[in-house]
C-alpha cells in the first residue's frame, strides 16, 4: 500500500487510519436505542434528563403542527418564526442579557460570535483547552491569536496589555467540556475591561446547571447585562432540544444579523427543536430545583472516582465529572468495562484531550438516582481494579 500513488487518492486514507488504529485512536459510530441499550446514560449531555420529558416532547409536536418539520430557509428569508423571535427573548432574558439571536447550533454560534466579532486587524485571546468550536472560530477569524495556559488570568492580562491591535476578543468556556471546572469569569472580565476589550463565554456546559435557576456561569459571576460580555450557549445539553445563541449587547446582535456569515448563510432552526426549547425554559421556571439536583448528582459521582483511588475533580463546577485514566488503551478499555457493568459512559482521548491525559467523561443527570449511582460504584470499582498496580 503505497500512500503517495497517483493513482490512488484514498491510499493514504487508509495508511492514517491503520495508524490511527495502531494508536487507538480509532472513532466508530454506535446506534443507541431509544433506552441507550439498558444501560444507564452516564454519557450524554441531557443534564437535566429533559430531552424525553413529555412537555418538551409536546412543544416539539406543537410547533411542527403549526409551521412544519423544517424552517424553509435562513433566518434572514423564511427561516424566523414567531417561536424563533420568541426563543431568542427569553433565552436573552433567562441569562440576564439585553438581546439575544438563536442559530441552528452551538458550534455555529461560536463561530458566528468570535469570527463576527473580531478579524483581521484584531487579537483574540484563547484559553488553551477551549472547545474545538471555539478554535475553529478563532481560525476563521484571520485574527491574531494567543493561546494562553488554562485559567490563567495573568496570561491574559499580558496578552491585552502587549498588544498592537486596537481592539481585542477573550474567548473562553465557562465551564470546561472535559476537566469540568469553572473559568474565573469574574476576574477575567476585570481584565478585559481595563483593556477595552470584549469577553465573549460559552456557556454550552452552563446553561441550565450553573447558578440559580440555571441562568449560567456569567450570571452567576455577577456578569449578566454587561456591554463587553457576549454570552454564546447550546440548547442541545441542558434543554434537551437542538440547536444554539448568542446573547448580548443589540449592537452585537445587529451586527451579527447584519455581517455574521454563519448566521445569515446558514438554514435556521427547524421549529420542533424551538419548540422544545421553549418548554425547557418552561420547565425551569416550574422546578427551579432541576440545576442543583444535577450539580448535587455529579459531586456524588466524583465522590465515588476518588474514594475508589481513581483521578478527578475535586468539586464539580456543573455536570461534568472526568476520571482521568493516561493512555487511550486504557480508557477504552475502562468504557467497556462500565458498558459490561451497565452503564455507558463517554471515552475522550487526543485530539479530544492532550496525551497522556485520556479519561472517562461520566455526565450527570439530575434524573440519576440511587441505584444508578450503585451501579457506577460497581463499574468504576472494576476500572480501579483494572488500574491497581
Amino acid at each position: 500500500m503505497d500512500p503517495h500513488d497517483p493513482h490512488d487518492p484514498l491510499a493514504r486514507l487508509r495508511v492514517a487510519a491503520a495508524r490511527r488504529e495502531r494508536a487507538g485512536l480509532r472513532r466508530r459510530l454506535r446506534a443507541r436505542t431509544g433506552d441507550h441499550d439498558g444501560l444507564i446514560d452516564l454519557a450524554s449531555n441531557d443534564y437535566l434528563g429533559l430531552s424525553r420529558d413529555p412537555r418538551l416532547i409536546e412543544g416539539a409536536t406543537a410547533a411542527a403542527r403549526e409551521y412544519g418539520t423544517g424552517s424553509t430557509g435562513s433566518r434572514l428569508v423564511t427561516g424566523t418564526t414567531g417561536l424563533h423571535a420568541e426563543l431568542d427573548r427569553r433565552l436573552a432574558a433567562h441569562a440576564g442579557s439585553a438581546a439575544g439571536l438563536v442559530f441552528s447550533s452551538g458550534y455555529l454560534a461560536n463561530l458566528g460570535a468570535v469570527a463576527g466579532l473580531a478579524g483581521a486587524a484584531d487579537l483574540v485571546v484563547s484559553d488553551q483547552v477551549n472547545h474545538a468550536s471555539i478554535v475553529d472560530a478563532c481560525r476563521l477569524s484571520r485574527s491574531r491569536v494567543v493561546i494562553v495556559p488554562h485559567r490563567d488570568v495573568a496570561a491574559v492580562e499580558h496578552a491585552l496589555a502587549g498588544r498592537d491591535e486596537e481592539h481585542a476578543l477573550v474567548v473562553t468556556d465557562a465551564v470546561f467540556s472535559v476537566d469540568g471546572d469553572l473559568a474565573p469569569l469574574a476576574e477575567l472580565h476585570r481584565v478585559v475591561r481595563a483593556h477595552g476589550a470584549l469577553l465573549v463565554v460559552d456557556e454550552a456546559h452552563a446553561l441550565g446547571v450553573v447558578g440559580e435557576r440555571g441562568r449560567g456561569a456569567a450570571h452567576s459571576a455577577g456578569l449578566a447585562g454587561e456591554p463587553d460580555v457576549v454570552l454564546t450557549l447550546t440548547l442541545s445539553k441542558a434543554l434537551g432540544s437542538q440547536g444554539g445563541a448568542v446573547l448580548g449587547a443589540p449592537e452585537v446582535i445587529e451586527t451579527l444579523v447584519d455581517t455574521g456569515r454563519a448566521f445569515i448563510f446558514d438554514t435556521g432552526l427547524n421549529p420542533p427543536a424551538v419548540g422544545a426549547a421553549l418548554a425547557a425554559l418552561d420547565v425551569l421556571d416550574a422546578e427551579p430545583g432541576l440545576p442543583a439536583r444535577a450539580r448535587e448528582r455529579a459531586r456524588r459521582m466524583a465522590e465515588i472516582a476518588a474514594g475508589l483511588g481513581l483521578e478527578t475533580t475535586e468539586e464539580p463546577a456543573a455536570a461534568v465529572v472526568p476520571v482521568f485514566l493516561g493512555e487511550p488503551e486504557a480508557a477504552v478499555r475502562a468504557a467497556e468495562i462500565c458498558a459490561e457493568a451497565g452503564a455507558r459512559v463517554g471515552c475522550f482521548r487526543p485530539p479530544s484531550v492532550p496525551k497522556g491525559r485520556a479519561c472517562l467523561r461520566l455526565t450527570a443527570r439530575a434524573t440519576v438516582g440511587e441505584a444508578d449511582l450503585t451501579a457506577l460504584r460497581g463499574a468504576l470499582s472494576a476500572v480501579a481494579g483494572l488500574h491497581r498496580p
